[in-house]
C-alpha cells in the first residue's frame, strides 16, 4: 500500500494499534475538506504495530485530545515536504470538554452550560476526577 508525502500539514505517529480510529473521530477530522489518511496496524520495529494518521493541511490539534487518549504519540509539523517539527505529547494536567462526568448528581451534569473540566490526579494510573465532584473519569 502506498499512501502519498504531505507537502504541508501533519503526522499523527507513534499511536497504540487500534487507537487511532478513536482519535480521528474525536479530533473530527471526517469534517475536513482536506485529504486525510488512517493508516492502521503499520508495522513498527519499537511498537510492533502502530497507527498512523496523516493531515494534508496545516490545522490546529486539540493536543488535550491526543495525550488522554494515548500520551506516547508524536506530532510532527510537515513543511514543504520536510518535518520541521516533532512533538512529543505528554497527560493533560486538565481536560476541558473533552470526557463527561457519569456522576447523575454532578452539578456539570444537570448545568448543560458549564465546562466539563478534568483534573489528572494519578499520572501513574492516568486517572482524572471531575472538578465539581471528584469522580473518577471512565
Amino acid at each position: 500500500m502506498t499512501i502519498d508525502e504531505i507537502k504541508n500539514g501533519i503526522v499523527i505517529d507513534h499511536i497504540t494499534a487500534g487507537l487511532g480510529i478513536k482519535i480521528y473521530t474525536l479530533l473530527k477530522l471526517d469534517h475536513l475538506e482536506c485529504s486525510v489518511a488512517l493508516i492502521k496496524n503499520a508495522p513498527s520495529r519499537k511498537m510492533g504495530k502502530k497507527d498512523i494518521i496523516k493531515i494534508d493541511a496545516d490545522i490546529e490539534l486539540n493536543t488535550d485530545i491526543l495525550g488522554y487518549i494515548d500520551p506516547d504519540i508524536t506530532v510532527n509539523i510537515i513543511k514543504n515536504g520536510k518535518n520541521i517539527e516533532k512533538k512529543r505529547i505528554e497527560l493533560p494536567e486538565k481536560l476541558t470538554n473533552v470526557i463527561t462526568c457519569k456522576n447523575p448528581r454532578c452539578i456539570s451534569t444537570t448545568e448543560q452550560e458549564l465546562p466539563q473540566i478534568f483534573k489528572l490526579t494519578d499520572k501513574e494510573n492516568r486517572v482524572y476526577r471531575c472538578l465539581y465532584c471528584e469522580a473518577d473519569a471512565k
